[in-house]
């Protein structure tokens, strides 16, 4: 089994209000991630991936387009620990 990794993703841009959030859980859900995707206060979207590196990476290279509705200015990744998530969700 290939090693998990944790990325923690900050997107900044047009990205509330676009089905960011729901094309960033199904997009994740797809690829087997466990994770959550999140508005901010400030207008970012913050989500977490945890998987493959592979699959982490292709998640993190999708948040560069995101939703077909999305303009996205920039993506700020932090890699971190896995805390082994189970599954993808919408936090509110």
């Amino acid at each position: 089994m290939s090693e998990r990794v944790r990325a923690h993703v900050y997107v900044t841009g047009k990205v509330q209000g676009v089905y960011y959030r729901a094309n960033t859980r199904d997009t994740a859900r797809e690829q087997g991630l466990d994770g959550w995707v999140r508005n901010l206060d400030d207008g970012r979207v913050e989500a977490v991936f945890e998987g493959t590196e592979a699959d982490v990476e292709t998640l993190v290279e999708w948040c560069h387009d995101g939703s077909p509705r999305a303009r996205v200015d920039e993506v700020a990744v932090e890699y971190e620990d896995p805390e082994g998530l189970d599954g993808f969700e919408v936090k509110w």
